[in-house]
């Protein structure tokens, strides 16, 4: 009994030093892969803003957005509840996939504004996202309940996005961009903590723990990428 409680001491301090080293290598993959998508993203929304017969296309139907916005919720839902049963390949392919899906609902935003409007917002998100994730991932702070209630405000922001598409007020629609901003930039550092602690909590340092930093890389690309949706509303000037 003695010898079965030493050797599973032996396999837990292995296992606990294994992660202490490949935890900051897992923190890396995360914000590399993110980085991938956003530039994925980032050169397909610009090539489809640039291409005549592109725009001509999703301005005469909006049907190809409508398929886009519902495949990239699908493959949000399909990862999130299959990621521990895809391989890492399979789920690297599929995120992927969603950041060029993406990119394809992006140009069509894009194209509505000035490449240099767009520039700025992005280093205005960029700065934001970064100081929030750092705070998020040092903080001793317990974020947890933060979460629930960021969570219920998002509901609460989408159900006010609808209800303003029939409204169209100008006043509300500067308020729901307030509130986006505010929210994006909370989930930002609220996800960065939780997953610096799924990840040091992982049952292992391969394959299972790259998958998990693979979701959390999806969690923080849509944190980004809602998070500069919102600012250009305030930043964007209309082409």
């Amino acid at each position: 009994m003695k010898f079965n409680d030493y050797s599973r001491t032996i396999n837990d301090r292995d296992r606990d030093l294994e992660l202490s080293r490949s935890f900051p290598l897992l923190m890396r993959k995360v914000y590399t892969w993110m980085t991938m998508a956003l530039v994925i993203t980032g050169i397909i929304a610009y090539g489809v803003s640039t291409s005549k017969s592109m725009m001509t296309m999703l301005y005469t139907s909006i049907t190809p957005l409508i398929i886009a916005a519902i495949a990239e919720i699908g493959i949000v839902i399909y990862l999130s509840s299959r990621i521990h049963k895809l391989s890492l390949v399979a789920a690297t392919g599929w995120f992927i996939i969603f950041s060029a899906i993406n990119g394809l609902t992006m140009g069509w935003i894009f194209a509505a504004f000035t490449i240099a409007s767009i520039a700025k917002t992005f280093f205005v998100t960029a700065g934001t996202f970064g100081a929030m994730a750092l705070i998020g991932s040092t903080t001793k702070k317990d974020m947890t309940k933060m979460g629930g209630i960021l969570l219920m405000a998002l509901i609460g922001l989408i159900i006010a996005g609808v209800v303003n598409l029939f409204l169209r007020s100008s006043m509300m629609d500067l308020i729901v961009s307030g509130l986006g901003v505010l929210i994006f930039t909370g989930l930002t550092a609220w996800d960065a903590q939780m997953i610096k602690r799924m990840l040091m909590n992982a049952p292992d340092a391969g394959e299972s723990a790259q998958k998990i930093a693979l979701l959390g890389s999806l969690s923080l690309y849509l944190d980004f990428i809602n998070l500069f949706l919102y600012l250009l509303r305030f930043f964007g000037n209309r082409e």
